[in-house]
């Protein structure tokens, strides 16, 4: 029986090859038609034998191209009209956009192997690319995805690329970006003002200043980045000076999965994620023994290290030669935006490189790269951004009446918004209170209106007063929905796990305001979506300096030293454990303490950790976010199959259960005076700490009946705790739930906001 079926495909299904395959898949089953893009996603219309469109559904279903991402297939019958032939339309711009704009992919192998061949036109052309691969969420500035609305809209392609474009059986069939050496965009190498270098071959020129010890600004797919021979000391050491940045680790690329694997540690998962089409950096244990040697500055006093793989036609070929390892760190000053207009990064980077790999494609969103790492089994996120922003997340709710703009918090910023009951994260903006990051993050929230073709009619904010994105949100004149700041973490586990709770929810971070006022950073909550109760902490402490302790652990280990023995035995602990903390800096310690002056409590875990990390010995000041916390995790993995801890009580005070953290310094100091080797002491402060954590779940789960523990927050981007804590609840059987969409820390946590506010908002 002849029949003609209307079909509605939604999801990731534009720039991915998802027409030509519906062309292939129709002509092959012998049906007629036609397929265009539109703003909702791909529309198509076929007509054959019934058994021909049920069989073309079911594909659409079960096998659709690899880089896609379907959401949802609807269908309807009409009437046939006798159409003898399938068709690929041009695209429909009118209607309300719903398409999700493809992240960018890596380069794939078909396109690696052309740029290899010698023979082929495309042979060493910086951005060959194809249906599978290439910039997709930098170039677009409007959908639908088509050339006219990318910033190659200013390229006119030759007539062999644009056959290729127009024929449904290549590969590069309305593949947005293609392009050759001769219409394409142009490779150029200038000096740090912007002057071009004289050479033959950029490329070629690059390669040789880089293994001459020069260090680059290279132009990529999402912004640049600085680039040095990894194995040479004295670059490494002098991009280190330049960008004043002493010890926070760099990202290394590698030519291959073998020589990534001669300097990391991987098992099958991390393989697995190196290699995928979304190239991440993974963060993965370095080789005690490297058969390949490193610099020691790539990461120092660190026991892990970021590997990411080449994921541009430029990446591959700066390895042509003799390179096989490049620090590949982001094109910016610490904790800004990654640099991505060639003007801006000369003003920029132009004190930083000896010379510009640069490009004339514009990029029109900038996006840094992406980090993660495995644990308990799992990806997860320590920075969301290249390869995966703006997929979404799918709510619980409804927002269709009420779209709703997240802003999140002030550190690591992204922005969250909502369209027919999905989340679109954006990509990573960095430290909001910075110039460059908030015109990004303004930029990244345009952005996602503009693509998704929403207009929010509320805004979701962290309750901290004092917080950019928090007096944004109240200043856009619209409804707000302030949403406590570990109730968002927590919320942000739900939205991605598709529960709606309650659930116990472990929050460990360094700050958070509180809905009392106060500092909060070690939090047990009894919560769903729309509400929370507080039901446990880390038993707050002194914090002299508020904010301002974070840079110095030595101020906060003094500090647990006279919580957990008293002022005057402490001042003799300092002296033997904290020489860098000088007498007159404790005298001022002490008396911000007694008289109460810019001295507010805190319940914070990351505070913790400093502490144990100062005490230890390894870290008296922060130089980069969470350095002593990562310092002391290090510490710990070179003494991984320690089984001891200290024993910590948790007291019940008044309805708060707590978790006194001074119980876990006073055996590690035990431990330090005794000479116990400071791995050892690490090693056995995580065990404690996750000890006490999941005791404090068990009390809960007594109390309440719940046996569902959700873990979040900053500190939880700490693989040793994450994965400890996991094994232990499972072991004591609750079910254990942890960010693996986003980030842990607060670049996941607008969508929680956005969590929190759909399902209040739904409710009113």
């Amino acid at each position: 029986m002849i029949r003609r079926a209307r079909v509605k495909v939604q999801g990731v299904v534009q720039g991915v090859g998802f027409r030509p395959f519906v062309y292939g898949l129709a002509v092959r089953l012998g049906l007629a038609g036609h397929v265009l893009n539109d703003v909702g996603g791909v529309f198509i219309e076929v007509e054959g034998e019934d058994t021909g469109i049920e069989a073309f559904l079911n594909a659409l279903r079960d096998c659709p191209p690899p880089m896609a991402r379907v959401q949802s297939i609807h269908s309807a019958y009409m009437n046939p009209t006798g159409e003898s032939a399938f068709r690929i339309l041009e695209s429909a711009t009118r209607g309300s956009v719903r398409v999700v704009v493809s992240p960018d992919l890596a380069v794939c192998g078909d396109c690696v192997a052309e740029l290899e061949n010698t023979r082929n036109r495309r042979h060493r052309h910086a951005f060959i690319n194809c249906t599978n691969c290439g910039p997709r969420y930098t170039i677009i500035e409007s959908v639908p995805y088509d050339r006219a609305r990318t910033t190659m809209a200013e390229f006119d392609m030759c007539p062999q690329c644009r056959a290729e474009y127009a024929d449904p059986r290549n590969r590069r069939f309305h593949a947005e970006a293609t392009c050759c050496p001769d219409c394409g965009p142009r490779l150029d190498i200038t000096d740090p003002h912007g002057r071009a270098i004289a050479c033959d071959d950029p490329m070629r020129e690059a390669v040789r200043r880089l293994a001459a010890g020069q260090i680059l600004a290279v132009k990529g797919i999402g912004g640049f980045h600085l680039a040095c021979d990894a194995t040479n000391e004295q670059a490494v050491r002098e991009l280190r000076r330049r960008k004043r940045r002493d010890l926070k680790p760099f990202a290394v690329m590698a030519a291959s999965k073998m020589q990534a694997m001669r300097v990391g540690v991987f098992n099958e998962d991390e393989k697995w994620l190196l290699k995928s089409a979304e190239r991440p950096i993974v963060l993965v244990r370095r080789h005690t023994r490297a058969p390949e040697r490193i610099a020691e500055e790539v990461a120092p006093r660190n026991a892990r290290i970021g590997i990411m793989l080449p994921y541009t036609p430029i990446h591959h070929m700066l390895f042509e030669d003799s390179l096989h390892l490049l620090v590949m760190t982001s094109g910016n000053a610490t904790d800004e935006p990654i640099a991505h207009e060639n003007d801006d990064a000369y003003l920029r980077l132009g004190e930083l490189a000896d010379a510009f790999l640069i490009h004339n494609r514009r990029i029109h969103v900038r996006t840094d790269d992406s980090v993660m790492q495995v644990v308990a089994g799992a990806p997860r996120f320590l920075r969301r951004s290249r390869g995966y922003a703006p997929f979404p997340v799918q709510l619980d709710a409804d927002t269709s009446a009420s779209e709703i703009l997240a802003v999140g918090a002030e550190l690591n910023g992204a922005a969250c918004l909502t369209r027919a009951g999905q989340a679109y994260i954006s990509h990573h903006l960095g430290d909001l209170d910075h110039l460059a990051a908030w015109e990004a993050f303004h930029q990244a929230v345009e952005t996602l209106c503009r693509t998704l073709d929403v207009v929010p009619a509320a805004v979701a904010c962290d309750l901290h007063p004092a917080y950019a994105t928090t007096r944004h949100a109240r200043g856009l004149g619209l409804p707000v929905v302030a949403v406590q700041h570990h109730h968002a973490h927590i919320a942000s586990v739900l939205a991605e796990s598709g529960r709606d709770g309650p659930v116990i929810g472990v929050s460990f971070d360094g700050f958070g305001w509180g809905d009392d006022g106060n500092a909060w950073g070690g939090e047990f909550l009894v919560c769903d979506l729309a509400e929370y109760r507080r039901v446990g902490c880390i038993a707050p402490v002194p914090q002299p300096g508020g904010d301002a302790a974070a840079k110095r652990p030595a101020r906060t280990g003094y500090v647990m030293l006279r919580e957990a023995f008293g002022a005057e035995e402490a001042a003799g602990l300092a002296d033997r454990l904290l020489p860098a903390l000088a007498a007159e800096e404790r005298r001022v310690i002490d008396d911000m303490i007694e008289h109460g002056v810019n001295c507010p409590s805190s319940t914070s875990a990351g505070r913790l950790f400093d502490a144990a990390a100062a005490l230890c010995g390894l870290c008296d000041a922060n130089t980069y976010h969470a350095q002593a916390p990562m310092e002391l995790e290090g510490a710990a993995w070179s003494a991984k199959a320690e089984s001891g801890y200290y024993p910590v009580q948790p007291r019940e005070d008044g309805a708060l259960l707590q978790l006194p953290g001074v119980d876990i310094i006073r055996g590690l100091v035990a431990d330090r005076l005794a000479g116990v080797p400071a791995p050892l002491c690490a090693a056995r402060f995580h065990n404690a700490l996750a000890r006490a954590a999941v005791a404090v779940c068990a009390k809960l789960r007594s109390n309440t009946g719940l046996s569902t523990v959700a873990l979040s927050g900053g500190v939880f981007a700490n693989a040793w705790l994450l994965g400890l804590m996991t094994a232990m609840l499972q072991e004591n059987g609750f079910e254990v739930l942890a960010n693996a969409v986003v980030p842990p820390g607060d670049g996941g946590i607008s969508l929680g906001q956005a969590a929190v506010a759909a399902r209040r908002l739904s409710c009113v």
